[in-house]
Formats: C-alpha cells, structure tokens, sequence
C-alpha cells in the first residue's frame, strides 16, 4: 500500500460516536496508509499557513505501520516540524532498545529532517525531567497527537488506576498496571513481565486533549475489548480512550480485527 497516489483510501465502515470520526479498512496495511494519508494532508494544510508544526507521536507496534507510509509520503517539509513523544519507561538503561526515544528514532525521527526532536531520557530525577518535558511542550500549541490505545484503554500511560481527566499536570510519574505491563510482552517487546519497567514518564490526558488534532491508530484483536469500551462505554477513566470522544477533531483508524463491529463478531 503506497501513498503515491492522490486519491484518499476508502475505508470499509465510517461512522461518527460522539465527537469522534471512526474509520474502519479492511487490513492494518491499508489502515496505516489510509491514517499516514490523513496526517500527511494535515501536516501539509497546516504548514500552508504557519510557520512550523508541532506534533507528539506514540512509540509502539501499532504505530508501525502509519508511520512506516508517513515517512515515505511526498512533499512534507519536515524541516519545520517539531516532535515529541508521549511517554518513557524510567529504570531501563540509556542504549536499551525497549526505549520509546529508541523505538522512535528507529522507525520516525532518523529517517525525516525534522527541525527539532524532543526526546524524553530519564535520569536520576525524573519528576525534574518531566516537569522539563512539560516546559517544552508549553513553548507553543501542540497541533497534532498520533496515538493508539493499550489493551487496557490507556492513552499514552495514563493507565486506568492512574488517568485524571482533571490532571493539574502536563507530564508527570506515573505506576503502570499489570495489564500494561503484560501488553509489552505480548507485542514482543520484552521476554517476559519481570523484564517490564514499572513506572514511566507520561504526558497526561489533558494535555493530549489540549492539541488541535488526533489522530488514533488501533489495529488488531487484541485491542477490540478496549475499542469497545472507548467507543461504546461510559466516558471514564475505566478506559482512559473513551475521554477521546469528548475531542472536537478526533479521528479513529481500526482494522477490521480491532472494530468491535468488525468481521470477527
């Protein structure tokens, strides 16, 4: 699936749940092109009429295949665009590869002159690196999010114990649950979950919220249960995505296996 051509990739279903747009392909593939599609317009459109774009981008599986199509897509100016990412384990050392700088670098930031990339690198004093973190996001808006959710409904590392919908902060510390933590082994991340960090560095859910525009990639069986919940259940931290609905410029890209609608049913 290649985004050389202009004409947008139609999706199998659309529907809209609240104030969310949610779009459903026929395999992850062309869910990745049809999401790396969207953003790549958007990027373009913005960068029309403003100087630079500043954009958070999730590191995990998910993503892999947006952004593998949003790295090769024509006609970006990635010299005026600005990253960020959304979370860091804490406690792994600085060359592992299960970091998300790591994880990203790989699959995003060394592959496109971006004007600026704002890793998080944890040190001895995390809650200091984060309360910098959030100082660099607060220089300017954020324009877009690129994100998934975890198994769990989680956005970024706001796991359920832990999401405040009314978080005072933009970046803080935060526990993972187990079920996150046993998502990482399951995506192959980590032999097994021992090996998982059991805290991390997060931006919070307002924060995310406050960007202009997100863009939510969700593929595969394992996460239906929590694309259930964030697109039917009550808006709750008990699924973290579900606060997703709530976002005036939203827009969910699923696979078939993912939609609770979907083929599997």
């Amino acid at each position: 699936m290649s985004l050389g051509g202009a004409e947008r990739i139609h999706s199998t279903r659309t529907r809209k749940i609240g104030q969310l747009v949610v779009n459903t392909y026929a395999s992850k593939a062309i869910m990745g092109a049809a999401a790396a599609h969207d953003i790549a317009a958007a990027m373009k459109e913005r960068l029309a009429n403003q100087k630079g774009v500043r954009m958070v981008f999730a590191a995990a599986p998910s993503q892999s295949a947006m952004l593998e199509q949003l790295c090769s897509a024509p006609d970006i100016d990635w010299r005026r665009v600005t990253a960020f990412h959304m979370d860091e384990y804490l406690g792994l050392p600085e060359n592992a590869p299960q970091r998300f700088a790591t994880w990203l670098d790989r699959h995003l930031f060394d592959r496109a002159p971006f004007a600026q990339v704002h890793h998080i690198r944890p040190g001895p004093d995390p809650e200091t690196d984060a309360r910098r973190y959030q100082e660099l996001l607060s220089d300017a808006p954020i324009d877009f999010v690129c994100l998934g959710i975890g198994v769990n409904g989680h956005i970024a590392f706001n796991d359920p114990p832990v999401a405040d919908f009314d978080d005072v902060l933009d970046v803080k510390v935060v526990d993972l649950d187990q079920t996150c933590r046993q998502q990482q082994v399951d995506d192959d991340c980590f032999d097994k979950i021992e090996d998982v960090p059991s805290h991390a560095i997060t931006l919070t859910v307002p924060r995310l919220l406050r960007a202009g525009r997100m863009f939510c990639v969700v593929p595969g069986s394992l996460k239906r249960f929590a694309v259930d919940a964030a697109l039917n259940g009550p808006i709750s931290t008990t699924c973290p995505a579900s606060i997703l609905r709530t976002h005036p410029d939203c827009t969910f890209y699923l696979d078939e296996d993912a939609d609770p609608d979907g083929r599997n049913n």
